[in-house]
């Protein structure tokens, strides 16, 4: 019954803590600022937060494809301005 009770107090507090996160702002932020901050770093979450959007190269980070091809990217040379030529001012 302890372990029951615990479980539903921690889950009333984590509700209780995303709620908020859902109107932090009406067009970014809450649960997808929160992801992106978690998976890609708080540089990815402020952008995100800004009006950017996360670039393909950040999702395929996640599962490792990504960070290969930026460490290529990364030794030839590339900089941020070739980034947003690439990519777009929605990225960059």
């Amino acid at each position: 019954m302890k372990k029951v009770l615990a479980g539903a107090l921690v889950a009333v507090l984590l509700l209780g803590s995303v709620a908020p996160a859902f109107a932090a702002n009406e067009k970014r932020g809450g649960v997808m600022g929160l992801l992106v901050g978690c998976c890609f770093g708080t540089r990815a979450s402020g952008a995100y937060n800004d009006g950017k959007d996360v670039a393909m190269l950040e999702w395929l980070a996640l599962i490792g494809i990504g960070n290969i091809i930026a460490g290529i990217d990364g030794m030839n040379g590339k900089t941020t301005a070739d980034l947003a030529k690439q990519y777009g001012s929605n990225y960059y």
